[in-house]
C-alpha cells in the first residue's frame, strides 16, 4: 500500500469513527476524530487508560486550532515558529471537543503538525486528530514501530503502512503550558 491509499484509507476510518494507529511528526500514535464521543472512548479502551487522562490533539495550522481554544495568545506565533521541533502546548480552555479530550480543567494540549503524513491527513479529514502515545497505558512509549505492543494493533481498526520500515529512534515532543494570565510552565522538555 502507498502514502496515497494509506491516507484515503485512514480518512475512511476516521470518518466511520474508527481509531487508527499512525505515524505522527514524533512517535506513532493512536488517533481518532477528537469531535466524536464514542471513537474517544475507544480510544482510553484500547490504550487500557483511565478516562481523567486528557489527550493531545493536532493541527495543520494555528488556523485550525483557534476552532478549539477560547483564545490563543500572540506568544504562541512566536514559539511555533522558532520551535526546531515539533512543540504541544497546552491552552487553558478547549471547546468544540469530545468529552475526554479536554483536560478536567477544561484545558486543552495541542501540536501544529508539519509531517508530511499527518497534515496531509488532517488536510483532508477538516478536523486534527487525537494523538496518544501507541501504547498501554502505564508502558513506555514506542520509539519507532516495530517497539509496538502487536497486541494493540489489532485492537484499531487501521495501521497505517507508511514509515513502518523506519528505524530511527523518535521522542514525544516538549509540552509547555501557558496559563490563563499569559504565564508559560514548562511541563516536559
Amino acid at each position: 500500500m502507498n502514502f496515497e491509499e494509506d491516507i484515503r484509507e485512514s480518512v475512511k476510518i476516521l470518518r466511520e469513527g474508527g481509531v487508527l494507529l499512525y505515524p505522527t511528526d514524533t512517535i506513532w500514535g493512536l488517533g481518532c476524530d477528537p469531535t466524536n464521543e464514542s471513537a474517544v472512548s475507544k480510544i482510553f479502551s484500547i490504550k487500557e487508560r483511565g478516562e481523567g487522562k486528557s489527550l493531545i490533539i493536532l493541527a495543520d495550522s494555528l488556523a485550525m486550532a483557534e476552532r478549539y481554544v477560547t483564545y490563543i495568545p500572540e506568544i504562541v506565533n512566536e514559539l511555533v515558529e522558532v520551535s526546531d521541533t515539533p512543540l504541544t502546548i497546552i491552552y487553558p480552555q478547549g471547546k468544540n471537543l469530545a468529552a475526554g479530550v479536554c483536560n478536567n480543567d477544561g484545558s486543552i494540549a495541542i501540536r501544529i503538525c508539519h509531517d508530511i503524513f499527518c497534515s496531509e491527513l488532517i488536510k483532508r479529514f477538516r478536523k486534527p486528530l487525537v494523538s496518544t502515545s501507541a501504547n498501554f497505558s502505564g508502558s513506555k512509549p514506542p520509539a519507532n514501530f516495530s517497539e509496538i505492543d502487536r497486541s494493540l494493533c489489532s485492537k484499531t481498526d487501521y495501521v497505517v503502512k507508511y514509515r513502518q520500515d523506519d528505524r530511527r529512534a523518535h521522542k514525544a515532543s516538549p509540552v509547555i503550558k501557558i496559563n490563563s494570565d499569559g504565564t508559560i510552565k514548562i511541563i516536559r522538555m
